[in-house]
């Protein structure tokens, strides 16, 4: 995926892919999480993720209308089998209501024998600077396009889908949920049930992650007191990427902000268990990078075998091992 996810940007093809996002190795998982989106993130590529399948069909056909026009290649991420393996309804445009909305495609680039170019050629220092802010000025390009491309697909279509992010709940909200993709789902009934309590909390979920919407999460979290960003993938010996991300955004305020890891591989994440950390950052006790239900028993363990012999054993072994031994003891 690196390879070809570099080579369609520099060509520029508006090629749209879906990625059925999984955990990548090692160790072997199969299961859901964002890293493989988040390896590719600065190739160069759209990247939109889906809340819902209905929201995943709706990204694609204004996909297909977004890389035509700006001559990219543009990714739709949805979370693998909990979106990609689910049977649910999908209100299905017709093909009209599709023609309607997608011009007939004349490609910027063709193969004309009359006319030939010379495709991924070598770029040397004195021009890959240009090459690659250009590429950088496409990403800019896009963010402009693709608010008024959702406007367009509402107009079409007769419901919302898209955007830069989504908005719920955010109204004199104190505490914000950044997240992306189909966990949104869940994080809005934890919030729901949270502010029957009387808790002043909403949500924000960024649909387009490149590129990055910097001044419009400003524009909705600048006020608030604490955000908490939850996130299903990281940058190791980092932390958030997605985290990240939003704390440039918000340079220029201070604002609580806490970055949370969860879903790695595909672990579920539970109503209950937001419930429980969102309650933990309001009342201040939680560290600003924190794993959701990570098991610090399993953790401990590893590492103190680590230290204690240099023939400790492969990690991931070790952690089978010890999880399906806790499992038994229980």
């Amino acid at each position: 995926m690196p390879v070809t996810a570099w080579r369609e940007r520099g060509i520029g093809l508006p090629v749209v892919t879906t990625l059925a996002n999984r955990a990548i190795g090692a160790p072997i998982n199969i299961w859901n999480d964002h890293s493989d989106a988040m390896a590719v993130r600065d190739s160069g590529w759209i990247q939109l993720f889906a809340e819902t399948n209905q929201e995943a069909a709706d990204l694609h056909i204004q996909a297909f209308r977004l890389a035509e026009e700006i001559s990219l290649p543009v990714m739709v991420c949805m979370d693998g089998f909990i979106l990609t393996h689910a049977v649910e309804e999908v209100d299905t445009p017709t093909q009209e209501q599709v023609d309607a909305f997608l011009p007939r495609f004349v490609p910027r680039q063709v193969l004309d024998v009359d006319d030939p170019v010379s495709i991924g050629a070598m770029v040397g220092p004195e021009a890959f600077t240009e090459v690659r802010y250009l590429a950088h000025a496409k990403q800019l390009q896009a963010k402009e396009r693709i608010p008024s491309i959702a406007e367009e697909f509402e107009r079409v279509f007769g419901h919302r889908a898209g955007g830069l992010i989504s908005e719920y709940r955010l109204e004199n909200a104190e505490t914000v949920v950044v997240a992306m993709g189909s966990v949104l789902g869940t994080i809005k009934d934890a919030v729901d049930e949270m502010a029957l309590s009387g808790i002043s909390i909403g949500v924000l979920g960024i649909t387009t992650f490149r590129p990055f919407p910097l001044e419009e999460v400003f524009e909705w979290l600048a006020g608030v007191r604490r955000v908490v960003v939850i996130e299903k993938a990281f940058a190791v010996g980092m932390g958030g990427i997605l985290a990240t991300d939003v704390a440039t955004a918000l340079h220029k305020v201070q604002i609580d902000q806490y970055s949370v890891i969860a879903g790695l591989g595909g672990r579920p994440i539970t109503k209950a268990s937001i419930i429980e950390m969102l309650g933990k950052a309001i009342s201040g006790g939680m560290k600003h990078l924190s794993f959701l239900d990570l098991d610090g028993d399993v953790v401990d363990r590893e590492i103190s075998r680590m230290r204690e012999s240099r023939r400790s054993g492969p990690t991931a072994e070790n952690v089978i091992r010890d999880t399906r031994n806790k499992t038994l003891i229980r």
